[in-house]
């Protein structure tokens, strides 16, 4: 159970348009936010750091983006997060196969060794302490230019944010979260934890 309650959307009107945001990221307004609302300006502020992390423009494809989020918050072990990014992985593009693959994205052909390159970069930043090293970073400069391992690594932080509120909060899961983790991430061991 949640350690606080979220209020209700409507409970700060003047987040409407940041509450949009997210809507389109996730379909929902998730209970994460819906609790940081007691301080709207932290809302407002996530909203653009959201917006400029998750850029539908950048050379990183924004999908990818959501999975590097799932990897780092595997790592640091925030089971809201990592239902969350999945979620959002597939409504910015990744296949519903490829997000049933996740756990054997090492060997899964639907996987290209960039993507692992960067995968296993999320999974050593999400780790505390940092597990990156000249090993891991020699092999993520094989496949992504400076510009892009900016935005690997702004996706990574931004979920770090988010890993460390919603596993000190106990956010309670959505549905539809809840779902996605018990269909595919319940495989690798994720029960949704402190977060039913």
């Amino acid at each position: 159970m949640a350690h606080l309650t979220p209020l209700p959307k409507d409970t700060s009107p003047q987040l409407a348009d940041d509450f949009a945001i997210f809507e389109r990221i996730l379909g929902f307004v998730p209970n994460s936010l819906l609790t940081m609302q007691r301080k709207p300006n932290i809302v407002k502020g996530f909203g653009v750091l959201t917006k400029a992390v998750m850029a539908e423009d950048g050379e990183v494809a924004p999908g990818f983006k959501r999975l590097l989020a799932h990897f780092a918050s595997r790592a640091a072990g925030c089971q809201y997060c990592e239902a969350h990014s999945l979620i959002a992985a597939g409504l910015h593009g990744i296949s519903e196969e490829k997000i049933e693959a996740v756990w054997e994205y090492q060997t899964s052909e639907l996987y290209t060794e960039a993507e692992r390159a960067a995968l296993n970069y999320a999974l050593a930043a999400g780790q505390v302490p940092n597990g990156v090293d000249e090993a891991v970073v020699r092999r993520l400069k094989q496949y992504w230019s400076d510009t892009q391992i900016v935005e690997i690594l702004a996706a990574i932080c931004l979920y770090g944010f988010l890993n460390r509120w919603n596993d000190s909060m106990a956010t309670d899961l959505e549905e539809a979260p809840a779902q996605l983790g018990d269909k595919v991430l319940n495989r690798g061991g994720w029960t949704g934890g402190k977060h039913r």
